[in-house]
């Protein structure tokens, strides 16, 4: 995939697909699908590192993973996450973090929000940087929003929503991510742009919808949000595994003959 193909993709009533991972082994898994786009998001600050929110992680601990996920899937479309505060220093300090994701392997970046954000984002799209917006729950944002609560309810928040995307897409974003907003906002959302919106949190009416690989290979414990449709039980899979390697060598039945070098 390449940046032209999310407005065909809309054009064409074709769903995008997009999965956040963090690292190179499951890069090179998302590699060998149909998968369209890979995102490097800032929940890697709880996903990989335990954190309750995503603000602890830095601009250098966001670029070296998304170096590792170039390395693990060279050829596919990689979005960095700009982290918290990175992009609202100053242009200069932004540009610099800008360039750490884009040198890292990042072929577009993503921030949150409207506000505040527009001039930036402006000035990024003209000096040949992709540009992915995100409304809606913007988790950059949860001391602000009292903690990660769906967002848009109500006619006043929804027309506020529908403005800030359209404000996004005349400064040049290529695609909006909306979060936790109910669904029939996030179709009015989509109605009205020409650029593609991908949901998480957002209904069936958006362009694509994006996941977070933990989630969807249920490998998140007991953090099930209503939005999480899980194609696999990972973690009975790889619990059972640990068990039975931990088995094995109890038994010393691990390693074998033709598991050893003579």
């Amino acid at each position: 995939m390449i940046l032209q193909d999310f407005a065909k993709k809309k054009s064409a009533g074709a769903p995008i697909s997009m999965v956040t991972c963090y690292d190179a082994w499951s890069a090179a898994l998302i590699a060998e699908t149909d998968i369209d786009c890979i995102l490097v998001g800032d929940s890697l600050a709880m996903v990989v590192y335990g954190h309750d929110t995503t603000l602890p992680v830095d601009t250098d601990t966001m670029a070296a993973h998304t170096a590792a996920v170039r390395r693990g899937a060279p050829d596919a479309f990689l979005i960095g996450d700009m982290p918290f505060l990175s992009y609202r220093r100053g242009l200069e300090a932004a540009m610099d973090n800008v360039a750490k994701l884009i040198r890292a392997g990042a072929q577009a970046i993503k921030l949150e929000g409207a506000a505040g954000n527009t001039e930036l984002i402006r000035h990024l799209v003209e000096s040949g940087v992709p540009v992915m917006g995100h409304l809606g729950l913007t988790p950059q944002s949860v001391h602000k929003l009292g903690g990660f609560k769906v967002q848009a309810r109500g006619d006043a928040a929804a027309a506020s929503l529908i403005d800030q995307a359209l404000e996004l897409e005349a400064v040049g974003c290529f695609a909006i991510v909306l979060e936790a907003v109910p669904g029939k906002v996030a179709k009015a959302v989509t109605a009205k742009l020409e650029i593609p919106t991908i949901g998480i949190g957002a209904g069936r009416h958006v362009d694509g919808q994006v996941l977070v690989l933990q989630d969807l290979l249920g490998l998140s414990g007991t953090f099930r949000p209503k939005f999480v449709r899980t194609w696999l039980d990972g973690s009975t899979l790889i619990r059972d595994a640990l068990q039975a390697y931990h088995r094995d060598v109890s038994e010393g039945s691990f390693p074998n003959g033709e598991e050893s070098y003579e």
